[in-house]
């Protein structure tokens, strides 16, 4: 410990210390991975290089963050994390697009509130939950996922 430890840096404009900032998806073909985030969630990478001895990109999606890295898939089922949540605007733009490109989307809109979600594979079975908050819930919930309180 020293005397004059350096001052905290509260990133995104916020005076909180902790915030949840990134997955880490294991890719078998990172390539695929980046185009499939950037073609239907405008993705951005916003740092691909060789860290660790292998390929890892940094991807932006709005205000959220992912981590990708690049290696062999193990073939057992789904591990701790369950799905990854993106939410949108544009719930059914989105679905009527991706059901027109061919990707599978099984069991098509759940609806709630009126928003929705429906579940789809992303590459490497990561399972992905594509929603939209319905107006109708509660404003602390709304507030959760970023919409003001009326």
């Amino acid at each position: 410990m020293t005397d004059n430890p350096e001052p905290l840096r509260y990133p995104y404009g916020s005076s909180k210390r902790y915030h949840l900032h990134h997955p880490h998806v294991i890719c078998a073909d990172i390539d695929v991975t980046v185009a499939f985030y950037r073609h239907w969630f405008d993705a951005e990478v916003a740092w691909d290089g060789v860290f660790a001895g292998t390929r890892n990109v940094f991807m932006k999606i709005g205000v959220g963050a992912m981590h990708l890295y690049e290696k062999r898939i193990d073939p057992a089922p789904r591990n701790a994390v369950h799905h990854l949540g993106i939410q949108v605007a544009g719930l059914r733009d989105l679905y009527a697009r991706m059901v027109h490109a061919g990707l599978p989307v099984p069991k098509g809109i759940r609806e709630s509130d009126g928003g929705g979600y429906f579940m789809l594979e992303a590459p490497d079975r990561v399972l992905l939950e594509i929603f939209e908050p319905g107006p109708h819930r509660p404003p602390e919930v709304l507030e959760y996922y970023g919409y003001a309180r009326s």
